[in-house]
């Protein structure tokens, strides 16, 4: 068992014949008294203090564990936040591929039926100029008749 300071204080030493000075040796056991109550005031201090410092390692492991934790979390979900805007993005490409062919294709279309509009069109005026010159050359005819003819007026007459 250690020895305390109150041991020593009351530590009696037998007289003998010659021995040592009483006062001496009282003083010198003061001496150690307070030396060792420094030294155990001390060695408490310093496990007070080791204890502080293993209390704040403990909380910073802690903290640095959460701080790893966490950078994996942020890490996985920056991963997975590409991962889908990549989707995303690819899903956009086709539609717009998609929408870009059926633009093309109604285009298409609506260029091929322009164009049966201007043949349908180009027939009716040809048919109508056709109808229009058999009138004018009926017309013309009819003028070239004997009672177109007969019909001139004397202008000498007036």
């Amino acid at each position: 068992m250690p020895l305390t300071p109150l041991d020593i204080h009351n530590k009696e030493f037998s007289r003998s014949f010659r021995g040592y000075d009483e006062d001496q040796v009282n003083e010198f056991l003061d001496q150690v008294i307070k030396d060792y109550e420094a030294l155990i005031r001390e060695n408490k201090d310093l496990q007070n203090q080791t204890l502080g410092l293993q209390e704040r390692l403990d909380h910073f492991t802690h903290i640095e564990e959460s701080l790893s934790k966490t950078i994996i979390v942020a890490q996985e979900a920056a991963d997975e936040v590409r991962s889908n805007s990549k989707k995303e993005a690819q899903l956009i490409l086709k539609e717009a591929e998609k929408n870009a062919d059926r633009i093309i294709n109604e285009s298409l279309t609506r260029s091929r039926k322009v164009a049966l509009e201007i043949e349908e069109l180009k027939k009716q005026a040809s048919i109508y100029r056709t109808r229009f010159r058999t009138l004018l050359e009926a017309q013309l005819e009819l003028l070239n008749t004997e009672g177109w003819q007969s019909m001139q007026f004397d202008n000498s007459e007036e």
